[in-house]
């Protein structure tokens, strides 16, 4: 196996790891801050917590990563999950909700991190396997869809009288089995003269379409995704399915996430970047119809099926676009202001989330995300329109 294939392998498995925690975290942050908040309308304020620390360590992970190496930032963002993890565990040992949010603030650092799995795949190879490159790392977090959830079932009860403490401790094993992982990772640091160049002013480079429609995209595609999915449990609640219901829903919303990354890659090279994007942004509005039309469980299970997949095609268009807007002395601070944009719409998404469907609704809070997806298409129309007549733009 050449470099190259064995780097996007072993980001693939790191990946995978990464949704692990990410799925385990969804899975009882929740019922931990419900259980420990004096003001339950607080419980949430965990899972918040997490893209707060994903926000603020965005920039300053990028930018080490400049100077030091991928490698060393990797291994940095889990150092983060194992120290936000044990903080965790003693916050639940201890009946401290603030220590709990604390501790989460900590473990954002790691996705923080691992969201730049993507980007060290399209570095590391030649431009014509980027594209699969980006699509076949994404690919790795399938794994972390089904083994997340059944890692909290049998670590829930480990530590007795302390519920979910065992879960929390099961990160550290993962951050861990992440270093051991990365110690095959060949990426070289980028020469001297490019980690000490700045490059162009950000403000020179965002006036580029190609940097705004990806940004644009990006942040679209996961704050669609966010909003309906945070909100998902609760509207199959209130329609009387059971729990394991919306277990099963979720999960196989993870795997429309992520499994189309098997052949995304080949997908874009066929048909073209700008037309596969179009489809995401149109298989996202199917699922708001669908949402629409009922509220079976086969109602949601496709309807959340459709958005994972909208969300892969959107997503991975939208990072390699990214790639094309910036020097290798200018991606750092571009990737890091990127997925800065991403965690802030997280954020925003995820406490809106539960008071849009509290006070207006299931159906509205998905006629919210049609505007929103038809100005992502917009965008990549413009884009396209841009790149057919350079002359008329210039």
């Amino acid at each position: 196996m050449d470099a190259s294939r064995k780097n996007v392998a072993v980001l693939a498995v790191c990946q995978g790891l990464l949704l692990t925690n990410n799925s385990i975290l969804i899975t009882v942050n929740a019922l931990v801050g419900y259980a420990l908040a004096a003001d339950k309308a607080l419980a949430t304020l965990p899972v918040t917590s997490y893209f707060v620390g994903s926000a603020l360590a965005s920039l300053p992970l990028s930018l080490f990563m400049k100077r030091h190496g991928r490698r060393a930032g990797f291994t940095v963002g889990a150092s983060f999950a194992i120290a936000g993890s044990l903080v965790c565990a003693a916050a639940v040992y201890a009946g401290n909700f603030w220590l709990l949010c604390l501790g989460v603030v900590v473990l954002g650092a790691y996705f923080a991190a691992g969201q730049h799995y993507r980007f060290a795949a399209a570095d590391a190879v030649a431009v014509d396997f980027k594209i699969r490159a980006i699509s076949l790392v994404l690919a790795g977090g399938i794994a972390g869809g089904f083994l997340g959830p059944e890692t909290s079932k049998l670590t829930t009860g480990l530590i007795a009288g302390h519920p979910f403490t065992g879960a929390y401790f099961s990160l550290v094993g993962f951050a861990l089995l992440s270093i051991l992982v990365l110690r095959w990772l060949e990426i070289p640091p980028l020469p001297e003269y490019e980690r000490k160049t700045a490059g162009r002013p950000l403000g020179e480079i965002a006036r580029q379409p190609v940097f705004a429609v990806a940004v644009l995209c990006g942040t679209i595609s996961y704050g669609v995704m966010n909003l309906l999915m945070t909100a998902t449990p609760l509207a199959m609640d209130a329609s009387a399915h059971r729990f394991s219901e919306a277990a099963f829903v979720i999960q196989w919303h993870i795997v429309g996430m992520f499994a189309p990354s098997f052949v995304t890659g080949n997908i874009i090279n066929r048909l073209g970047l700008m037309t596969v994007m179009l489809v995401g942004v149109a298989l996202n509005i199917v699922c708001v119809l669908i949402a629409l039309s009922g509220v079976s469980v086969m109602h949601f299970w496709l309807a959340l099926v459709l958005l994972g997949i909208g969300w892969n095609f959107m997503f991975v268009g939208a990072t390699a676009l990214l790639t094309e807007s910036h020097t290798p002395a200018e991606r750092a601070k571009v990737q890091g202001v990127n997925d800065s944009a991403i965690f802030i719409t997280m954020i925003v998404t995820s406490l809106a989330s539960g008071a849009l469907f509290t006070i207006q609704g299931w159906q509205a809070m998905n006629m919210w995300a049609v505007p929103v997806l038809l100005l992502a298409g917009a965008g990549v129309l413009w884009l396209a329109w841009v790149r057919r007549h350079p002359a008329r733009t210039a």
